[in-house]
Parts: structure tokens; C-alpha cells; sequence
């Protein structure tokens, strides 16, 4: 039996990526929609908005703020919008995967665009019982978004159980420390979720190829340990 030729690979890897996309569209799709409903109804939030809310800040107190805090630094800011994203694509560029690095840093931009086009355009208020300091405009969470689109990211260029375990919890987690500190509704932190992951997606399809064939590529550190 022949081996399958190198358009009948390109074929079926296509195909395998077809749904992960069409996922990830109509996840970016329901964060649209989202937001058009909150943008064109009552002010009040959701029920369930209300609800979540009221839980956090009844169960608020130093042992759960400080890591809220935490959170909130590392995940926006100079240090999660610059000085982070920065550091990851240089050490992906030292690692030789120039093109795992224009995959991070296309889709980070995507990510921050895309949330603050739709910050803008359905200018939710935020929740009033707020501990730290946040621009305008509520729906989606910029913090969530950033937190999802790196957690796929990096579970597609490093594609292991343990980094999209962590990938997902530190997403989790980002999500519940914003609603925690009063800085999102919980349905702001679900649009970012949604919103940051389908992006992540998005831009990964076009460079699949790329991406896969790239990390076939040994690293020159380890041809030469294996010459020697």
C-alpha cells in the first residue's frame, strides 16, 4: 500500500480543522449577538448578572481579594497588555518558532481590537460596587478575552493535557476575579471567554500548516546534541 501523498494530507488536516473554525465562529458569533441584546435592552443586567453579583461581594474578604488582585495586575495593564505579550513573543522567536510567534501576536491584537470595538459600541455600564480602577464600557472583559485567546494559543503550539488544563483554569480563574472585584457582570466574563478563544481560532486556521510543520523542526540545540 502507497503512501498517502502530500495533497491528500493537506486534504484531510483541512478537514479536521473545519469544525474546530466553524466553532469558533459561532462562538464569536454569540458574543455579537450577546452584546446587541444588552446593548438594546433595559439597562438592568440579567437576572443572573445580579445574582452572581450579590454571592461575590457577600463572600468578599482579604484571603480572596488579594489573589483577585493579583489577577487583575498580571491580566491588564502595562504588564499583561505590553510587558507579558512582549516577553512570550520573544521567547518563542529565541526558540525558533517565528511563526508560532506571529500566531500569538496576531491573534493578541485580534483579541484586544475585538473587545474594545465591541466595549465601545455597546457601552454597558459596569457593576457599582467596583475595587479597582477600570476604563468604560463593560461587555466584554478585556482580562477574560486575553486570558482565553493566550490558553489556546499555547494549548495549539504546545498540544499537551497539562497546558490546556492550566490554560483553562487560569481563564477560569481571570473570569471569576473579575466579577469578584466588581469590574465585569458575569456575562461580560462569558462574552470574553467566547470572544477570546474563537479569535485564537480564527487566526490559527490560515497558519495551520505552517504552525504544524514548524514544530516538526527540531531546535539546532538539539542537532547538535544528537550529532555529538
Amino acid at each position: 500500500m502507497t503512501g498517502a501523498r502530500p495533497t491528500d494530507l493537506h486534504a484531510a488536516a483541512r478537514i479536521q480543522r473545519r469544525w474546530p473554525l466553524v466553532s469558533a465562529s459561532v462562538a464569536v458569533a454569540l458574543v455579537i449577538l450577546l452584546g446587541a441584546i444588552i446593548a438594546f435592552r433595559p439597562t438592568e443586567p440579567f437576572a443572573v448578572d445580579l445574582k452572581w453579583m450579590a454571592e461575590v461581594v457577600e463572600h468578599r474578604s482579604p484571603g480572596w481579594t488579594v489573589p483577585a488582585l493579583f489577577f487583575n495586575y498580571v491580566g491588564g495593564g502595562i504588564l499583561g497588555s505590553v510587558v507579558i505579550p512582549v516577553v512570550v513573543f520573544a521567547l518563542l522567536l529565541a526558540f525558533r518558532r517565528p511563526w508560532g510567534a506571529t500566531f500569538f501576536a496576531v491573534a493578541s491584537v485580534v483579541s484586544v481590537i475585538c473587545v474594545q470595538v465591541l466595549k465601545h459600541t455597546v457601552g454597558r455600564a459596569r457593576p457599582s460596587d467596583i475595587l479597582v480602577h477600570v476604563d468604560t464600557g463593560s461587555f466584554p472583559s478585556g482580562h477574560t478575552a486575553n486570558a482565553a485567546t493566550m490558553a489556546v494559543v499555547f494549548g495549539i503550539l504546545f498540544p499537551r493535557i497539562w497546558v490546556w488544563c492550566v490554560g483553562v483554569a487560569w481563564s477560569l480563574l481571570m473570569a471569576v476575579s473579575r466579577t469578584y472585584l466588581g469590574a465585569h457582570w458575569l456575562s461580560d466574563t462569558i462574552g470574553g471567554l467566547l470572544l477570546g478563544a474563537g479569535v485564537a481560532v480564527i487566526v490559527w486556521a490560515p497558519l495551520a500548516y505552517r504552525l504544524a510543520a514548524e514544530s516538526t523542526r527540531p531546535h539546532p540545540f538539539l542537532r547538535r546534541a544528537r550529532r555529538a
